[in-house]
């Protein structure tokens, strides 16, 4: 019986968009989209051009702006409004010279946006912190500039109104959020110093924020619970090999999300049988890599991941438009094995503290735990040990003048 058929053939575009039909077709096939999906993908496109059509625009007028205001004006319609297939529609003419490239926010931007974004890539560039973070640290930083309220910006900023932005900040959100923006804006103050826009360092003023803060015990799952997440995955499909691949990697290395995400094709030597991670602070370290977890990946290599020459990303979306993980990937991959499994749902960091946990459990030596976590100091790593109090025992340092024991 033959396959079903799609009707891309069937979908006229008429109007300004209707010479870039065939480009684009080809880039949404090129990109992994199913040809089914290419249909309403197309459809979309057709209405988009009636509706500039309508609005008095041509395609010189597109651009991200004028893409949202659409999706909008779809989704109150009820129509289904996807921003992706738009986005490789922009690239499509912009690769035909119709569009021009996106100006830079810098010259759109108002100066404390020119500012922040100068933060943001001190602190990628300089501090080696993960976009991640750096973003979270903006975000934080504009709300201490819209706080202060001042339209001459930082110019003769005074340690009392640091403070009162913290308290204004500590009132209002809980203990813990209130140390994230305290962090922040720390670091902040420090790099407009750096800068010279602030005469003194004013980040001592950015006082601490005190509050009952948990002391839980690092908690992984059981050896069975793992079993079950690793028996979910139906490696008979190309998903499952993938869900399966990314599930023992996290289970044997210990890795977190960000890190898994961003594993690439050349940080694997397959010859030396190790991976290079790249992780916290621009960080980068060789782990080995087990006989399991290097059999899962070449699997998935071969017999699972998309046709992608463009990324160079192991892991990638099974749907289109192809494209990495990301982190909120692996965790859904984590928290969807949970639900096949009947086991309680937990994160992809829960599979990073079993390792901690068994590694601590067959009494590998503390410092080694900390190398395979790869963690800066060895006190994050006694975090781990307090699951065995007579191993943390080791970290306690003599008495002064007593005898050790």
């Amino acid at each position: 019986m033959a396959g079903p058929t799609s009707r891309v053939r069937g979908v006229r575009v008429m109007g300004s968009l209707a010479p870039f039909v065939e480009a684009y077709g080809a880039e949404l096939k090129k990109r992994g989209y199913a040809p089914r999906t290419a249909v309403n993908e197309l459809r979309q496109v057709a209405r988009l051009s009636q509706w500039l059509g309508a609005s008095d625009l041509t395609v010189v007028d597109l651009g991200s702006e004028r893409i949202e205001q659409f999706l909008a004006v779809q989704r109150a319609a009820g129509h289904r409004a996807t921003l992706p297939g738009l986005t490789c529609l922009l690239d499509v003419l912009r690769g035909a010279g119709v569009l021009g490239a996106e100006l830079p926010a810098s010259e759109t931007s108002s100066p404390a946006d020119v500012l922040l974004g100068s933060f943001r890539a001190y602190l990628l560039d300089e501090r080696g912190v993960v976009p991640r973070t750096a973003d979270a640290y903006v975000a934080y930083a504009r709300r201490f500039l819209d706080g202060l309220g001042r339209d001459d910006g930082l110019a003769g900023l005074t340690a009392r109104e640091v403070t009162e932005a913290v308290l204004r900040e500590s009132q209002a959100v809980s203990a813990g959020a209130a140390r994230h923006f305290v962090c922040a804006l720390r670091s902040f103050l420090r790099f407009c110093m750096i800068e010279g826009l602030l005469d003194s360092d004013l980040s001592s003023a950015a006082l601490a924020v005190r509050g009952r803060r948990g002391s839980r015990l690092p908690k992984g799952i059981g050896r069975g619970d793992a079993r079950a997440l690793l028996l979910s995955c139906d490696r008979r499909r190309a998903v499952g090999r993938r869900d399966y691949a990314v599930i023992i990697t996290l289970l044997r290395l210990g890795l977190r999300a960000s890190e898994l995400a961003g594993l690439t094709l050349d940080d694997i030597d397959w010859r030396s049988g190790a991976i290079v991670i790249r992780g916290k602070g621009a960080r980068e370290d060789w782990l080995p890599v087990s006989a399991d977890v290097g059999e899962a990946i070449a699997t998935y290599l071969r017999r699972g991941r998309p046709p992608c020459d463009r990324r160079r990303e192991v892991f990638l979306r099974a749907l289109a438009p192809i494209g990495p993980l990301g982190r909120g990937g692996v965790s859904a991959i984590v928290r969807r094995a949970c639900r096949r499994a009947g086991v309680a749902a937990v994160g992809s960091h829960r599979l990073r503290h079993t390792t901690a946990c068994e590694m601590v459990s067959a009494h590998v030596p503390l410092a080694q735990v900390g190398q395979v976590l790869r963690h800066r100091s060895l006190q994050s790593t006694a975090n781990y040990a307090r699951v065995d109090l007579e191993r943390l025992r080791l970290l306690a340092q003599p008495w002064p003048g007593s005898e050790p024991r």
